[in-house]
C-alpha cells in the first residue's frame, strides 16, 4: 500500500474487564441460507430531504441485524447471518474464548452464544446464539459490485455505543493490508479489503459497511493509525462481503474453513537480520513436505529474499505478497543459503492451510 507516511493499523475491537468466560466444544452445526442479493444499488438521490429519508430507511432496515458481542476480554460488534442464529464477526473480537453474550440493537435481555468456529488468517469468525428466537438475518451484497465513491454507512458499537452509524464513501478497492500482531502470532492479512471514508472506531469490529439499498457489502475491521499524529480519521478498512460470505458458508457447513483460496510457499518462516539489527529478508524455519518450497529445494536455514521480482524483507511482507498470488501459482524465488551462497527458484505455490494464522 504505497502512502507518504508510515502508518499502523490497528484492530477496531473494544477491550473491556468484563465477563469471564470458559472454552467448549462445538460439532457441526445446521446451515440456514442467509439473504443474499445481487442486484445493483439504486443511485443515491440527488434531494437532499429524499437522501436523508434513504438514510433513516437503511439504518431501520440494518441496525436490527447488529449484535453486540462481548466477552471476557473484549467488545465488539456482530451481524445476524442467518434465522438459525449464527453470526459472522471478526476472529480478533472472538480472540480465544468459547462463550459470549450477544445484545441486540432492538433491546432486551442479552443471550448466550458459542464459538462455531474463527478463520484467523482472515480475521472471520462464526459463533451462535442459543436462543435464535426474534433474530433479524442482515441482507449480503456483492462486494465485487461496488464503486469507487459509492456511499456507505458503517454500523456497530464503538466504544460499547450499541447501534451507531456513520457515514461515508469507499475511497479505494482491491487493498491489501495487514492488522496488529498479538500473542506471538502473525497478524491477519486482509486482501481484497475495502477502504472506506466511513470512521471506524473501537468496538465497530465484526460490524457492517452497507450500501444504499441496505445491503451488507463489508466487515469494518481496521482503521489506520499515524504513529506520530495518532489516529488517521476517515481511513478505514473492511473486508469484502464476498470473502466473508465465502467463509461464513464453509464454517457453518462444515464446521470450519475448508478452503482458504490463499496461496502459500509451504515454509514457516521468521524475519532475519543482520549484525545491525536490520531485516535482510525471510529465515525459513521449517519447510511442509511435498509444499511447495519443498519441491522446488528450498530448505531450513534458507533466507527468502526475493518473491516474484518483490523483496521480502519481513515475515509479514512475505504474507502480503503471498495474499496476492493464487495455489498454483508460479513464482521465481531467490534465496540466501546458509554457506552464503545464492540461487533462483522456480516455486509452484499451494494452498495456505485454513488453520494457519
Amino acid at each position: 500500500m504505497e502512502q507518504s507516511r508510515r502508518v499502523r493499523l490497528v484492530l477496531s475491537g473494544l477491550a473491556v474487564a468484563t465477563l469471564a468466560s470458559c472454552g467448549i466444544g462445538t460439532g457441526r452445526v445446521a446451515s440456514t441460507q442467509a439473504a443474499h442479493t445481487t442486484a445493483p444499488a439504486p443511485p443515491a438521490p440527488t434531494d437532499p430531504a429524499a437522501l436523508q429519508s434513504r438514510f433513516e430507511q437503511v439504518i431501520k432496515r440494518v441496525l436490527p441485524a447488529i449484535v453486540q458481542i462481548t466477552t471476557g476480554e473484549a467488545l465488539g460488534s456482530g451481524i445476524v447471518y442467518d434465522t438459525a442464529g449464527h453470526i459472522l464477526t471478526n476472529a480478533h473480537v472472538v480472540g480465544k474464548s468459547r462463550e459470549f453474550q450477544v445484545t441486540l440493537a432492538t433491546g432486551g435481555p442479552s443471550r448466550k452464544a458459542h464459538l462455531v468456529s474463527a478463520f484467523p488468517t482472515g480475521d472471520l469468525a462464526i459463533i451462535q446464539v442459543e436462543d435464535a428466537r426474534g433474530l433479524t438475518p442482515a441482507t449480503f451484497g456483492r462486494s465485487a459490485d461496488l464503486r469507487v465513491g459509492q456511499i456507505v454507512m458503517a454500523m456497530g458499537n464503538p466504544l460499547g455505543f450499541s447501534g451507531s452509524v456513520t457515514e461515508g464513501i469507499v475511497s479505494a478497492l482491491g487493498r491489501t493490508v495487514s492488522g496488529e500482531s498479538h500473542g506471538g502470532a502473525p497478524p491477519a492479512i486482509i486482501t481484497n479489503a475495502i477502504q472506506t471514508s466511513a470512521p471506524i472506531n473501537p468496538g465497530n469490529s465484526g460490524g457492517a459497511l452497507v450500501d444504499l439499498a441496505g445491503r451488507v457489502i463489508g466487515i469494518p475491521t481496521l482503521a489506520a493509525v499515524d504513529p506520530d499524529l495518532g489516529a488517521a480519521p476517515g481511513l478505514g478498512f473492511a473486508i469484502p462481503s464476498d470473502t466473508a460470505t465465502d467463509v461464513a458458508r464453509q464454517i457453518i457447513q462444515y464446521g470450519r474453513v475448508v478452503n482458504s483460496r490463499r496461496a502459500a510457499l509451504g515454509v514457516r518462516v521468521g524475519t532475519a537480520v543482520d549484525s545491525d539489527g536490520n531485516p535482510i529478508g525471510v529465515v525459513v524455519g521449517s519447510v511442509t513436505p511435498g509444499g511447495g518450497a519443498d519441491r522446488a529445494g528450498i530448505k531450513p536455514g534458507d533466507v527468502i529474499r526475493n518473491v516474484a521480482g518483490t523483496p521480502t524483507l519481513t515475515a509479514n511482507s512475505l504474507s502480503q505478497l503471498m495474499a496476492a498470488h493464487k495455489p498454483g501459482d508460479q513464482v521465481k524465488v531467490q534465496l540466501l543459503h546458509p554457506d552464503g551462497k545464492t540461487a533462483t527458484v522456480l516455486v509452484t505455490l499451494v494452498e495456505l492451510p485454513s488453520t494457519s494464522s
